[in-house]
């Protein structure tokens, strides 16, 4: 996401020739080949080969060798292992990552649904952004696969699924490892993890990651975060038990996306900040079971958690735009605790010659949570606030307690589920899925005495058919309906001055999402697995949301289209080649344009197509590793106007390890290797600094990525 022209057309001809000699290595779902038992050979392999047993063309498994050897600069990273998923930032380590895929920015996870053992990571009416999914808690080493869906056709996705979903499994055993890492820009990181085996098959997994990051950034983060996890788990995946507590807590500076008037005139560098006071801290802490069991003729799964978590920013993004003489930094506050839980019930059947499997779920979800919004300097709390006006300056008004909004909101999310694959044929499969969605939302002011109480429900149909495989190729059809939440403050108005609905009238608890998609997966050629997908998917009102002031607003109807290629080859059984291709035409989809304020049909920070390669090796001799290229492709910057466009960035990432002994090892990550000059993240909105006009300038905000660094890991196993 960058406006630097120079040298565009050499790396754009550089991205290409490297993108097309991976093609032939396009993407696949490999088979997730368990280690060498009975002498089986252990091929390196990024995901599993569905084939014959997926519902949809785009689903698909990442395997734990995928996750051990990719290159990552942050935990966020593991999911662009998911075919065209983007994961960037625009602020600092402590925020939530933003997530890009099908010509959708997800913001910081609306519309990207996130689990990590079975707990939902996405937050409802968070205080910075509708679906907060804030990944920093997970510890990489003791990730064990992710199983990922795109669009809404699966029953057992809920809220924010709609465009794409991943459920992170843990491992419940690991080797008993201690690794220190070093690096450039300021950064190190502890890890130490082992496996005590109890009595029977009990085992009980301990781990702990401390870590310390300044980055590029003038001045530096000095962000620092602890992260734990205790595991104990007895017997199988089919029979069997486990009970995981979690615990993360971090803190550290927040570079947002700057004025780039401000790193051209010389008044920041390109790595600083207006605002060096902006800052983050999270705490989140969790428990998390599971039972397996045989129950009667079927299988019983029943998940259940508590997650309590706390989070506080400071952003300062306009800067003087609308207090001119303090400033615009904002304070943000969460306090939430979640319950929730999923049961499933699966039942085969034989019908003749037809096969049939049967789920029957419910899950359940209850947020009791506490947001709120100050307005600050220097992180200190002042007695007034800023009210936007649409025409005019911002006007100030007392603060209640300290207070410019805060809300206490209780949100429950009830859903019934059943899911039927029938087998009519070897060649024939139908997967038919129905959702019936109960959600309700009380929402409090403390600051002016307002607030609501409502409910919607939303019945969700299913339904994919998939023919073959022949010559092994498969071919799939598939149709649902998806929503993802809305910001209860939005919905009940409670905000000040905030809530007026748009032209799709009141902002809905739901907002409904239609999908479509067919496509294929084969593997007719020898050692190669491909993938095609073209889509299309509706939205009845896009999600505008303004994170700086709380309000969620329903815009325009929109739809994307668009097709996405995978391939994996694999030449030898140490070395895989992949490479994804996804394009995009995002689009709002009224004929009454002008009534949502829009100029033309564009979608701002919509990507219009994302590409990845990559090279895995496992197992050369004492050598693994790997190398990973992603490329965000073009945007539009503001909403409605096909202008001012980015042409978004380009980056590679390196990891190589060599063992020294079997209980040594040594590794080298480096990042942003051909030291890229693009920016992570850039938008394109109206901020004031001193001197400037009082109605502000309207231009780009960049947040750079992080230049060339290198990091160095040895790791000691027992």
């Amino acid at each position: 996401m960058s406006r630097h022209r120079s040298g565009r057309l050499s790396r754009r001809v550089r991205d290409l020739s490297l993108l097309f000699a991976a093609v032939p290595l396009a993407p696949a779902w490999a088979e997730d080949a368990p280690a060498a038992e009975n002498g089986s050979i252990v091929v390196t392999a990024s995901r599993v080969d569905l084939l014959g047993k997926a519902a949809t063309a785009s689903q698909g498994s990442i395997t734990q060798k995928e996750v051990a050897l990719r290159p990552i600069y942050r935990p966020g990273q593991l999911y662009e292992s998911i075919p065209g998923l983007v994961v960037t930032i625009h602020s600092g380590e402590g925020k939530a990552n933003q997530y890009l895929i099908r010509g959708y920015n997800l913001d910081h996870g609306t519309d990207f649904a996130n689990f990590v053992d079975d707990m939902p990571v996405n937050r409802p009416t968070n205080t910075h952004g509708q679906g907060y999914s804030d990944l920093g808690f997970l510890i990489p080493q003791v990730v064990s696969g992710i199983d990922y869906t795109k669009g809404p056709y699966t029953a057992g996705i809920g809220d924010f699924g709609s465009v794409a979903s991943s459920h992170t499994r843990l491992a419940n055993e690991i080797p008993t490892q201690v690794s220190a890492i070093v690096g450039t820009e300021g950064y190190q990181a502890l890890f130490g993890a082992g496996t005590v085996h109890l009595s029977g098959d009990q085992r009980l997994l301990g781990a702990v990651e401390l870590g310390h990051y300044d980055g590029p950034w003038k001045p530096g983060q000095d962000f620092k975060k602890v992260n734990a996890v205790l595991r104990y788990s007895q017997g199988t995946a089919s029979d069997g038990v486990s009970l995981t507590g979690m615990y993360y807590k971090s803190a550290g500076g927040l570079i947002t996306d700057q004025p780039l008037r401000a790193i051209e005139d010389g008044t920041i560098s390109r790595f600083g900040t207006l605002d060096p006071s902006d800052h983050s801290r999270s705490l989140r802490y969790s428990l998390s079971t599971h039972l397996d069991k045989p129950v009667g003729p079927g299988q019983l799964a029943v998940s259940l958690y508590g997650i309590h978590s706390t989070m506080t920013l400071w952003n300062n993004f306009t800067h003087y735009l609308d207090d001119p003489i303090n400033g615009d930094q904002e304070q943000q506050d969460e306090s939430r605790t979640t319950l929730g839980g999923l049961t499933t019930y699966t039942l085969h059947h034989d019908f003749g010659t037809i096969q049939s499997e049967t789920v029957v779920g419910f899950q359940g979800r209850y947020d009791t949570v506490f947001v709120d919004r100050r307005h600050t300097l220097k992180r200190q709390t002042l007695d007034y606030c800023m009210l936007e006006q649409e025409d005019g300056p911002a006007l100030p008004y007392a603060a209640v307690g300290g207070y410019c909004n805060a809300d206490r909101v209780h949100l429950l999310d009830l859903a019934p589920y059943v899911q039927n694959t029938l087998h009519w044929t070897p060649w024939l499969r139908t997967i038919v899925g129905f959702r019936e969605e109960y959600y309700h939302a009380t929402d409090t002011s403390r600051t002016n005495g307002g607030g609501g109480t409502g409910h919607q429900w939303l019945a969700q149909p299913k339904a994919s058919v998939a023919i073959g495989p022949w010559a092994k190729t498969e071919l799939y059809f598939s149709y649902g309906r998806g929503f993802h939440s809305d910001d209860a403050r939005g919905v009940f108005g409670t905000v000040p001055g905030e809530g007026v609905p748009l032209a799709a009238g009141p902002t809905p608890l739901l907002a409904k999402t239609t999908g479509k998609e067919i496509g294929l997966r084969s593997d007719i050629i020898p050692k190669l697995s491909l993938q095609l997908a073209l889509f299309e998917q509706d939205f009845g009102s896009e999600l505008v949301y303004n994170p700086d002031v709380g309000q969620d607003e329903a815009g325009a109807p929109s739809r994307r289209k668009g097709v996405e290629v995978s391939g994996q080859y694999h030449p030898f059984r140490w070395l895989e080649l992949n490479a994804d291709l996804a394009f995009s035409r995002p689009r709002y989809r009224t004929a009454d344009l002008a009534a949502f304020g829009l100029a033309g049909p564009y979608i701002a920070d919509a990507p219009n197509f994302i590409y990845s390669a990559g090279i895995l090796v496992d197992g050369l001799g004492r050598w693994s590793g790997g190398l990973q290229w992603r490329r965000l492709g073009t945007h539009r910057l503001s909403d409605g106007d096909a202008f001012p466009t980015d042409k978004g960035y380009s980056e590679f990432n390196l990891d190589i390890a060599y063992a020294v002994s079997p209980h040594w090892k040594l590794g080298v990550g480096v990042f942003n290797l051909f030291n890229s000059k693009d920016e992570a993240a850039d938008y394109y909105y109206t901020s004031r600094l001193p001197g400037e006009p009082a109605e502000g300038v309207t231009g780009y905000q960049v947040h750079p990525l992080e230049p060339r660094s290198a990091r160095f890991t040895i790791t000691a196993t027992l």
